[in-house]
C-alpha cells in the first residue's frame, strides 16, 4: 500500500459533499426555526442535536459492519451509493417545508442518509494510506472539507440573499457530484478472509477499551468529545451571536464563518506535515491551548471592537476584528482536528479501521448533542445572552486539553 496524494484529493470530495451539507445546515436552520416557525434559543439547540442524536445509534454500528462487509465493489462503496443520494434528496426538502412537522421528517431523512455514509467514506482515508502519511492524508481531506465549507459560506451566503432555497439546491447537487467523483476514481484495497482472523465488533472493542490497562484511547475519546462540544455549540449559534450581538445580518455571520473555513482550508495541509514533524499529541495540544485563547478575546472584547474592519479582501470581503480571530482560529482548529481522527485509527490495527473511525463519530456526535442543547438553555435562561458562547467553550477547551496530556498512544507507527 503506498501513498497517493492525487487519491487522496479525490476522496477528499467525499468529505467535501459531507462539508457542504453540513455547513448550510448549520449556518441557515437555525434562522429557519427562529424566524420562521418562532422557536426559541433552547428548543433550537435541541432541534439542532435531533440528527445527531440519531447519528449517535447509526455511525458507530455502520462503521463496525462496513468493516465485516464484503461486496465486488468493496466494504465501504455500498453505504456511500446509498447514503449520497437520500441525502441529496432530503436536503431539497428542508428549505420547502412550511410546517414543522415537515421540516422535522425532512431532518431525519438528512440525518439517517448522512450516517449511513459519512463513516465508510471517512474510513476509506486510512485504508488507502500506510500509518506514517494518515496526518498529511487527513489534511488534504480536511482540505477538501474545508473548500466545502467556503462554497457553502460565501456562494451559500450570496444565494441565500436571492432565495433561500438556493444554498440547499447547490448542497444537493455538489453532494451527488461528490459521491460519484469517489465511486469512479477510488479503489478499495482488496480483503480477504484469511487475512482477517476475528470479526470487529463494535461492543467487543467497547468493552476492551475499558478493561485494558493502558487508557490512551478513552483519554483520547474524552479529549475529542470536550473539544467537538466547544466547536459545535460556536458552529450551531454563531449566526445568531452575529444577529443579536453582533448586530449583523444572517449573510454577514455565515460569511464570518467562511473566513475561518478559508484558514482552515490553508492551514490542513500544514497542520498534517507539522504532526507527523512534531508529533500529534504536542500539535493537537498548541491548536487546543491557541483556539482557547481566541474564544476567550471574542468575549472579553466588546462589540463595537469586533466589528472594527481591518481589511478589504476579494471574495472574503470585510475582514473585521472577529473575522481575523476566527482566521485564527480555523488555524487551531486545523490542529487539532486534522491530527485527532489519525491519532485514534493508529491505536487499532487494520482490521478495526472502520470500528474506531465509528467510535471517533460516536464521541464527536455525544459533543454535537450535548453543545448545542446546553449552549441554547443557558442562552434562553439568561435572556438571550449570545455572547456567553464564547465563555463556556473554554471550559471544555480546557478539560480536552487535560484529557490529552494523558494520551500516551496515537503517533505513526513505521
Amino acid at each position: 500500500m503506498k501513498f497517493s496524494i492525487g487519491k487522496t484529493f479525490l476522496l477528499g470530495f467525499g468529505f467535501f459533499g459531507v462539508s457542504v451539507i453540513w455547513s448550510v445546515y448549520n449556518a441557515y436552520v437555525p434562522i429557519f426555526l427562529a424566524d420562521r416557525f418562532l422557536l426559541g434559543a433552547g428548543f433550537i439547540g435541541v432541534f439542532m442535536t435531533l440528527d445527531n442524536i440519531a447519528s449517535l445509534f447509526i455511525q458507530p454500528a455502520v462503521g463496525a459492519y462496513s468493516d465485516r462487509l464484503r461486496t465486488r465493489i468493496g466494504k465501504r462503496m455500498p453505504f456511500i451509493l446509498v447514503g449520497a443520494p437520500l441525502a441529496a434528496i432530503s436536503f431539497t426538502l428542508l428549505p420547502i417545508s412550511n410546517s414543522l412537522f415537515l421540516f422535522f421528517l425532512s431532518a431525519t431523512l438528512l440525518l439517517l442518509s448522512m450516517a449511513i455514509w459519512r463513516t465508510p467514506v471517512i474510513a476509506l482515508m486510512p485504508d488507502i494510506t500506510p500509518s506514517k502519511y494518515r496526518s498529511p492524508a487527513n489534511g488534504i481531506i480536511n482540505l477538501m472539507g474545508g473548500l466545502g465549507a467556503i462554497v457553502a459560506f460565501f456562494v451559500g451566503a450570496d444565494l441565500y440573499e436571492k432565495n433561500p432555497e438556493y444554498p440547499f439546491l447547490l448542497g444537493a447537487a455538489l453532494v451527488l457530484v461528490a459521491a460519484i467523483l469517489v465511486f469512479i476514481f477510488i479503489r478499495e484495497p482488496k480483503v480477504t478472509e484469511t487475512t482477517q482472523v476475528e470479526k470487529p465488533d463494535l461492543i467487543k472493542s467497547v468493552k476492551k477499551l475499558f478493561a485494558d490497562k493502558e487508557k490512551s484511547p478513552l483519554f483520547m475519546l474524552g479529549a475529542i468529545f470536550f473539544w467537538f462540544v466547544a466547536y459545535a455549540g460556536i458552529e450551531a449559534f454563531f449566526t445568531l451571536y452575529g444577529i443579536n450581538y453582533l448586530q449583523y445580518t444572517a449573510a454577514d455571520g455565515a460569511r464570518l464563518l467562511g473566513q475561518m473555513a478559508i484558514l482552515l482550508v490553508i492551514f490542513a495541509i500544514p497542520a498534517g506535515y507539522i504532526g507527523a514533524a512534531i508529533g500529534r499529541k504536542r500539535t493537537i495540544m498548541i491548536g487546543v491551548a491557541l483556539m482557547t485563547a481566541c474564544v476567550v478575546s471574542m468575549f472579553i472584547l466588546p462589540p463595537a471592537t469586533l466589528k472594527i474592519v481591518l481589511a478589504t479582501v476579494p471574495v472574503l470581503k470585510n475582514i473585521p476584528v472577529v473575522g481575523a480571530i476566527l482566521m485564527v482560529t480555523g488555524i487551531a482548529w486545523a490542529l487539532i482536528n486534522i491530527n485527532s481522527l489519525p491519532m485514534v485509527v493508529d491505536m487499532t490495527d487494520a482490521t478495526r479501521i472502520g470500528t474506531f473511525t465509528g467510535l471517533y463519530y460516536l464521541f464527536s456526535t455525544l459533543s454535537a448533542i450535548t453543545g448545542p442543547i446546553l449552549y441554547g438553555f443557558i442562552i434562553q435562561l439568561t435572556g438571550g445572552s449570545y455572547n456567553l458562547v464564547m465563555i463556556i467553550s473554554p471550559l471544555f477547551l480546557v478539560m480536552a486539553f487535560l484529557c490529552m496530556s494523558f494520551v500516551k498512544r496515537g503517533e505513526a507507527q513505521s
